[in-house]
């Protein structure tokens, strides 16, 4: 039985809340570990331009049409897709599994974040430089399980909070910061220079220029359809869509907020944070590690390469990781707190429990699978080959099923509920429902339609191993 909760919900402030707590939860670690090498391996300029219009057009549709499920249904993603029709209840299973599955990885990683900020910040940092220092950590049973345990409570405090006094008042204070280190770590990267082992002399704007003009030298059929699946797999992975937290941040949104000018404002924050990210690393790892070092992205990157970056940066490069890892904090803080509330909302709307019982019960399951996740890495280690390739551990065989496998097929699912079944308008009505034209309506329904679902098939089947473009 569904508990209705349409009359005692929370809400955001207003549209300014609702935009930080939805970009918030955009901006997190696929922007700051995965853009920046996608961009540098896909001919720098290139992709950005790939990754520009299919925000605006691809990325475009699944946002507005979970942010317009949302309001429109006053529901959670577990019975969001009941109270759109009927038969699509399985949908919202599928939508609410995602975010559990994820937030135990999530706050695994954010625990390593953690780690690394402690280590800078109490002057340990030449440690942290060497290259066994993670693999060490990781192959310790206790810290791991603290540092995992550290991150799991601050998301718990935040989201028991509620929306408007958790959620939202931490998207107001952390965003303005996160974007604002950003900010200072990018001008900083600009500016350093140095001699290789060459004696080639490099600088920050040497690796900007890598970063931003296009390779066009080498560039092939084949591989500008990579590059587009690429941004594709990205942005897809960037907006935070398909993992139910968009619908649950849409519930909350007020009737007469402008939708249209909100998710403008979502896509413009995400791609900003996006390509600072790479105006952040790569002109870092270029000066000091050349065009070899950019190869590496996820936790190699971020814990292995920028370390040695930093150490070579001398006495700025302990301040320097204090900011950059304080930020990667606060971003994927912002991300692991909107992965929770996707889950206790649906835990509240299903079953009708208070919002801490909620927080205790999903807090309690992430905790568990947490550990699992950290012993994976030592007690419990193994590796297993997935369909797509990938030698892969217990997070990744995680990050796989939810990010590769499940969230394609709930999106495809949301396309041909809303495309064909119930039809574009429902959520085109929804938009413009307080006064304000979607201008963007004919590109909407061609999208909706035809061209995401198709997209999504070609991500999914290349996850299973069923289609490849190397």
């Amino acid at each position: 039985m569904v508990i209705s909760m349409e009359k005692k919900r929370n809400s955001f402030g207003g549209s300014i809340g609702f935009v930080l707590a939805a970009a918030g939860s955009a901006v997190g670690l696929g922007n700051l570990w995965r853009f920046p090498y996608l961009a540098a391996k896909d001919g720098g300029g290139l992709f950005l331009v790939v990754y520009i219009i299919l925000v605006l057009t691809f990325g475009f549709t699944l946002l507005t049409t979970e942010i317009a499920i949302g309001r429109r249904t006053k529901q959670s993603p577990l019975t969001a897709y009941k109270a759109v029709n009927k038969k699509s209840g399985f949908l919202g299973y599928l939508a609410a599994i995602i975010p559990m599955m994820i937030l135990p990885y999530y706050c695994v990683i954010g625990g390593w974040v953690t780690k690394y900020l402690v280590v800078y910040c109490t002057g340990a940092g030449t440690a942290a430089a060497d290259t066994s220092y993670f693999t060490g950590f990781l192959s310790g049973i206790t810290q791991p399980i603290v540092f995992l345990c550290i991150f799991l409570a601050l998301c718990a405090v935040i989201v028991a909070r509620g929306v408007d006094k958790g959620i939202e008042r931490m998207s107001k204070f952390l965003m303005p910061v996160l974007l604002l280190l950003i900010l200072v770590i990018s001008v900083f990267s600009l500016t350093i220079k140095s001699e290789g082992a060459d004696g080639v002399v490099r600088s920050g704007f040497d690796g900007l220029k890598v970063y931003l003009i296009p390779d066009l030298n080498s560039l092939t059929f084949s591989k500008l359809v990579i590059t587009v699946v690429d941004a594709m797999g990205q942005m897809f992975y960037s907006l935070s869509v398909a993992m139910g937290i968009m619908i649950a941040y849409g519930s909350y949104v007020p009737d007469d907020a402008n939708l249209v000018k909100s998710i403008n404002q979502i896509e413009l924050f995400d791609t900003v944070v996006a390509f600072l990210a790479g105006v952040m690393i790569i002109p870092s790892v270029f000066v000091f590690m050349g065009r070899e070092g950019m190869e590496a992205s996820g936790p190699g990157l971020m814990f292995v390469s920028l370390p040695q970056v930093f150490h070579s940066m001398g006495k700025a490069g302990t301040f320097v990781a204090i900011l950059f890892f304080a930020m990667v904090l606060f971003a994927a803080l912002t991300s692991a707190v909107s992965i929770m509330e996707a889950v206790v909302s649906s835990v509240i709307d299903k079953f009708g429990f208070s919002r801490i019982k909620a927080v205790i019960i999903e807090t309690v399951i992430a905790l568990g699978v947490g550990i699992v996740v950290c012993i994976g890495y030592n007690l419990m280690y193994f590796e297993f080959k997935l369909p797509n390739g990938t030698i892969a551990q217990m997070l990744d065989i995680l990050d796989y099923i939810s990010n590769y496998c499940l969230m394609p097929i709930v999106s495809i699912g949301t396309c041909i509920l809303i495309g064909w079944i119930m039809k574009p308008d429902y959520v085109i009505d929804e938009v413009e429902k307080s006064g304000v034209k979607f201008s963007r309506r004919t590109l909407y329904i061609i999208m909706i339609r035809f061209v995401a679902p198709a997209m999504l098939m070609v991500l999914l089947l290349q996850a299973l191993g069923l289609f490849s473009l190397k």
